[in-house]
């Protein structure tokens, strides 16, 4: 198992649980500052593993989404308000600090016997004996029947492979911070569209909440270069004032946004998870959400194959890589649609996204078929 962000942390420990030896590669990283919405779906796959028990003592519930157009377009979409209620669900999800998941999933899995978990990354990897062999950072080497990569965008697992990846280079970056408001949100993402992407904020509890402002890249550059005060005006004014007077909790990080699906997600006893394998813009909350997915398709996949044969890495291999193309596919095509409408300047796309929005509404069903579509399989 290589890779020691959180959908390395899962996927060692889903594999673990699952019956296997798991060597995990997890060498230091720097602090992620993020935070990640999961949704019902997902913070249910956190709990059968034992990661995560009542996740509101570990996040903050995502109960309702309002949609504000804030273009200045001939052609806008009417303000949506979404509730958790209409599913039957107390919350969409839940919003968590990424610090926060990182640490209880690390001291979750240090109890898991057939775990061990070495600050070494891998430097090599070459057909073996018995499958694969890795080199490691310590001048170690592991041979293994399956590696399972959940090491990024720049995945060395999946470029060892000689896995391929077409990437694109979104214009647009991420700039992400921490805010206190004058008013607290109640459980309420906010989410503004804007010509050149959204501006959502997401509850953190209290009168505090994270701001994920996407926007083209030059423009976020050149914010965050600015004084503290000149940033927190500018995301003041994009705020339009609705939340009274903004502090800023945390420094303003920016993150250039990208658009990829690898070739394969398995392949002769390798497996690509989470960013390995695929990466969207932050829309509708698909990133680390289609990554537990992967994690439960893996798992399953193991378990159906079983272990009995010589060559059962390369069938769950095979396996996984059928199960998990039409998901991605579908979020792919759906996180494709949403920013591309928001960001087109043709009138057709626009009435087309005002017009959806208008359907999503005031049509009962249509709301739910975007509920589950928003939040994966129930």
């Amino acid at each position: 198992m290589v890779g020691g962000g959180l959908a390395g942390l899962v996927a060692a420990c889903a594999i673990a649980k699952a019956g296997l030896d798991v060597i995990h590669l997890a060498p230091a990283a720097p602090v992620d500052h993020r935070t990640s919405a999961l949704m019902v779906p997902s913070v249910r796959i956190l709990q059968d593993l034992g990661l995560v028990d009542d996740p509101g003592d570990l996040g903050v519930p995502l109960e309702k989404i309002r949609i504000i157009d804030a273009t200045h377009r001939l052609i806008r979409a009417p303000e949506a308000l979404f509730d958790s209620a209409e599913v039957n669900e107390k919350a969409f999800g839940w919003n968590f600090a990424n610090t926060a998941m990182s640490a209880q999933f690390s001291r979750r899995i240090e109890t898991l016997s057939n775990l061990n978990q070495l600050e070494a990354s891998a430097t090599g990897l070459s057909k073996g004996k018995n499958g694969w062999q890795l080199s490691l950072s310590d001048g170690r080497s592991i041979e293994t029947r399956l590696v399972v990569g959940a090491d990024g965008k720049r995945s060395f697992v999946r470029n060892a492979a000689g896995i391929s990846i077409h990437e694109t280079q979104h214009k647009q970056s991420a700039l992400v911070c921490d805010l206190a408001l004058s008013f607290p949100l109640n459980g309420e993402s906010v989410e503004y569209h804007y010509e050149n992407g959204p501006f959502t904020l997401v509850p953190a509890g209290g009168k505090k909440a994270n701001l994920v402002w996407i926007d083209r890249a030059k423009k976020l550059s050149e914010i965050k270069a600015l004084a503290p005060e000149a940033i927190l005006a500018a995301i003041q004014k994009k705020s339009q004032n609705l939340f009274g007077t903004l502090e800023l909790e945390t420094a303003a990080f920016v993150f250039p946004l990208s658009s990829f699906k690898a070739g394969r997600l398995g392949k002769e006893g390798i497996v690509l998870v989470g960013e390995a394998a695929h990466a969207f813009p932050p829309i509708g909350a698909q990133g680390l959400n289609l990554s537990l997915r992967d994690v439960a398709a893996l798992t399953e996949c193991i378990g159906r194959t079983g272990q009995t044969k010589p060559d059962w890495a390369i069938g769950v291999s095979k396996a996984y890589d059928e199960a998990r193309a039409h998901d991605i596919g579908r979020t792919k095509m759906m996180v494709g649609a949403l920013f591309n409408s928001l960001l087109s300047e043709m009138l057709p796309a626009q009435v087309l996204r005002s017009g959806g929005i208008w359907a999503l509404k005031t049509t009962p069903y249509l709301r739910k078929f975007a509920f589950d579509m928003g939040m994966g399989p129930r």
